[in-house]
This record gives C-alpha cells, structure tokens and sequence, in this order.
C-alpha cells in the first residue's frame, strides 16, 4: 500500500463558496423534442487556483466517470452541454469532472458575476431537459492501466489516479498521462489547470516529487500541450 510522500503539499488558498438557485424562469436555452418537467436546481459555485475558472457543482452527476475537456468550441462536437456553454459570450474553455463543471473565462477583465446568471441558467436548463452530457461518439481518455503497460508505467499511473488526480480534480481540473520515455513522464493540465498561473509549482514541488519518491526510475516531469 502506498503511503503518504510529506513532499506532496496541495497549494493553499481561499476558497470562496456560493450557491444560486436557479429556477425555470426563462425560456429554454435547448429545445427538446418533449416537454420537461419545471423544477429548481441548486447550483454552487467554488473559486479555484485559476483565477479564470470557476469551478460549478449542479448536486447531480454530470459524467459517470472520468473527466473531459474541451478547450474550443470545435472540440465540442460530442457534448450538447458543452456546446451550449459555449454560446455564451466569454466563455474560452469548458472541462467536466464527475459531479462539477469548470468553466474558463476569456476575458480576464470580465467579472464572473457578469458571466454567472447565464451559465446557471444553462446548466439548469439542460440538466432540465433530460439530454445526455455526452453522446456515444465522445472520445475518453483516462489513465486506467492496459495490459501493454510495463511495470513502471502502471506504477505510474495508480499513483496518478490514486494520489494525484483526485486531488486536482478538486481544483476544478484534472492531469492525463500522455507518456513515458527516458525518464520522463509526460502529462497534459485540463480544466483550471491549463492556464493557472500555479500549474508549473504544481508540476514540480508537487507531481514531481511524488512520483520520484515512490518510482526511482522517474528523473523529471514534463507538460504537454497536444491534444
């Protein structure tokens, strides 16, 4: 069993909470071929390390497992819901966790109380309308261990889903493994991760160390960008 590496600290920060219930009160954003029953939905909000993304938790499901991201628009072709939060103006990039949504501003200068009433609204009216998160084409990825993984990838991949993720992914983001070679092990940052100005502290003083305390076969880590 693995045990606590003291040099794993998690980034210390305040949070803020709120919450905001949401009733039907506007006109669908989606239009549903059947009629969906009115109902309220309790929403809450949670500040993340990414000042530019807020972290929203609708108190229901929103994947069955694993996270997805989607940076564009383009890249939201398999997700009705991302495709709706999109159209809402000032909204650059939309990652879904088990039971959260992260939402990342374009505009810095843009305050969150002018994008929020519109992304409660459409994550209320959504989740109203009985349509799936994500339809069947929806590519996963995931660090779940194969078959084809080696001894040493697989060590590297239970500490990321057993230590490592599930701590970020209370951040409002999320790390993938993307490889391992000479050394090195190759992650991508999703969701507030992306462009949060602490992401490289948490590479280094924190992913890092903990996978080199455990596998001494790991001499650094390293970020990628590719999709």
């Amino acid at each position: 069993r693995l045990r606590t590496a003291q040099v794993m600290t998690r980034l210390c920060y305040n949070r803020r909470w709120s919450s905001h219930r949401v009733g039907h009160q506007k006109p669908s954003l989606l239009t549903p071929s059947f009629s969906a029953p009115s109902r309220s939905i309790f929403i809450q909000t949670q500040d993340t390390p990414n000042p530019n993304s807020l972290k929203f938790i609708p108190g229901r499901t929103v994947l069955e497992s694993g996270t997805m991201d989607f940076s564009a628009p383009s890249t939201a072709f398999c997700s009705p819901l991302a495709r709706q939060l999109f159209r809402i103006d000032g909204v650059k990039a939309v990652f879904f966790g088990p039971d959260f949504i992260t939402i990342t501003k374009a505009d810095v200068n843009v305050e969150w109380k002018l994008l929020r009433p519109d992304i409660y609204a459409t994550i209320m009216d959504f989740f109203s309308s009985g349509l799936p998160v994500l339809t069947d084409e929806a590519p996963r990825t995931d660090t779940a261990a194969s078959d084809d993984d080696d001894e040493v990838v697989a060590m590297i991949k239970e500490l990321l889903d057993t230590r490592i993720r599930p701590t970020v992914q209370e951040d409002g983001g999320d790390i993938i493994f993307k490889g391992f070679e000479d050394g090195i092990v190759k992650l991508k940052l999703q969701g507030s991760c992306t462009s949060c100005p602490s992401s490289i502290i948490t590479l280094k003083s924190g992913i890092e160390n903990m996978l080199q305390f455990y596998i001494p076969e790991v001499d650094g880590v390293e970020q990628v960008n590719d999709s």
